[in-house]
């Protein structure tokens, strides 16, 4: 951690630290002038004049660190010393005139020191303000209220008689158990400081890791999108197909991912999957899973052939216990020959005579659930003009503010509603149906879309022609 951090962190306590204690002295200004009109009032048996002298300079003070932040710049160091002299002044003042009250108002400058965080600060006010509290007991047997208890005056109202032995008197049962009294606050107080002080510089350091893992969060969602086909048309020389996909992930990363790829020059692989978990952990499972699954497709091996071996690889080093649910297809292009097999994934809706319909086939395990599994291959064959959907659960199982799940029936109704969109269309159709449904819910999961159009072989795909949304 930097100095430049602690500093920057401290400066700005510091400013708060002065605005907070100019404040308070507003507050005690406010107090001073109601003791005043007390003392007017013969609720006090101070002089008039030495009263007025001590309430009218105390307000003064008190009300001087307001000014001084208007004056002085905020991030000057010395604009603290200023504000809490004036309170010691202030508290001086009000103690030579009510030496039996004011104590209690001694203590004010040295709570208000702990708001700096600085021990050594604060064993510097309590030094200060001993001093000043002797003076001003010492000033208030002669002006100041008369106690009669202290000085052992048999009749109040008759002259006072200063004497050494009333000096002593007041010095040794008046002076000296105050100050030792503002030293065991002070301790208390400069303890409070010194923790405070631990506790702000912990606060640094974790807002620091925190930025540093923020930053890396960001280079990881960079990593993870740059995995997967992100520019559209994907592939604008191929006239056989129309591709089109989305991922937006509830964390910084996610664990959905997609993917597309052509084999060979007649055969295009399309993958869509779902880890378990969220964050990173499910993005690094994620990594593994997509590197594999891509790896064995390329080979050119049949779709169950790929997730049979893929699993086996999973299971190997899985203690963490997380799985992934998946859908691969291989579309031969020049037939329409789709070939799939699913690992416990949702279903595809395959869009079939103008109307789309869920592709429930029978699926097969996760993938890293369970060692030597095999998955069982499904066919079917697609005309010019049919489109299969891929999703995964974070659109369906997205709730809203009434936890109410968006659900596959409304999935199919917008999918139908835009039955003759391509895939880009088509799925920013459902997005914002689905911001829509949600609301100002948080997004709690991963979602992910893909739509593949087949526009049929070479020789046919010109026949094709798409509307525009309905809604």
């Amino acid at each position: 951690m930097s100095e430049l951090d602690y500093s920057a962190a401290f400066a700005e306590n510091e400013k708060e630290a002065n605005l907070y204690a100019a404040r308070c002295m507003r507050v005690l200004a406010v107090v001073v002038s109601v003791i005043w009109v007390m003392n007017l009032l013969h609720l006090f048996i101070v002089p008039p004049v030495i009263m007025a002298i001590a309430a009218i300079g105390g307000t003064v003070l008190f009300l001087i660190p307001t000014l001084l932040l208007h004056l002085i710049d905020r991030d000057s160091p010395r604009l603290k010393l200023y504000i809490l002299l004036c309170c010691i002044l202030g508290i001086t003042l009000m103690s030579s005139a009510l030496p039996k009250h004011a104590i209690m108002a001694w203590p004010a400058p040295i709570i208000l020191g702990c708001h700096y965080y600085s021990k050594r600060f604060s064993c510097s006010l309590l030094a200060v303000c001993v001093v000043c509290m002797a003076a001003s007991l010492l000033i208030g047997i002669y002006v100041g209220e008369w106690d009669s208890n202290l000085l052992y005056a048999l009749d109040i109202s008759g002259p006072r008689m200063i004497t050494p032995n009333t000096i002593r008197r007041v010095a040794l049962f008046y002076i000296l158990p105050r100050s030792l009294i503002l030293c065991g606050l002070s301790t208390i107080c400069t303890t409070l400081s010194d923790r405070t002080l631990r506790l702000l510089e912990r606060q640094i350091k974790d807002s620091l890791e925190k930025q540093q893992i923020a930053s890396e969060l960001n280079v990881a969602t960079h990593i993870q999108t740059s995995m997967l086909p992100s520019i559209f048309p994907a592939f604008p020389e191929r006239t056989e197909f129309d591709i089109y996909a989305t991922m937006n992930p509830a964390k910084e990363v996610g664990g959905d991912f997609y993917d597309f790829f052509l084999v060979d020059d007649d055969h295009l692989a399309v993958v869509i999957a779902d880890v378990s978990g969220k964050g990173i952990p499910a993005a690094l499972f994620m990594v593994i899973a997509k590197t594999l699954i891509k790896d064995h497709a390329q080979q050119g091996i049949s779709p169950e052939e790929v997730f049979t071996e893929v699993n086996r690889l999973l299971c190997e080093a899985n203690d963490e216990g997380m799985f992934v649910t998946a859908w691969m297809g291989v579309l031969e292009l020049s037939t329409g020959h789709l070939a799939y097999v699913n690992a416990g994934h949702n279903p595809p809706l395959l869009r079939h005579c103008d109307k789309y319909e869920f592709l429930r086939t029978r699926s097969g395990f996760i993938l890293a659930g369970m060692d030597g599994m095999r998955y069982r291959p499904a066919n079917l064959k697609l005309s010019p003009g049919d489109a299969v959907y891929l999703y995964t659960d974070g659109v369906t199982e997205t709730a809203n503010e009434n936890k109410h799940l968006y659900g596959d029936q409304r999935l199919y109704d917008i999918l139908n509603a835009h039955v003759n969109s391509g895939p880009e269309a088509l799925l920013q159709a459902v997005k914002a149906d689905v911001e829509t449904f949600v609301g100002n819910a948080p997004q709690c999961d991963d979602i992910t879309m893909l739509s593949l159009c087949y526009l049929g072989g070479k020789e046919k795909n010109k026949r094709i022609v798409f509307s525009p949304s309905t809604h």
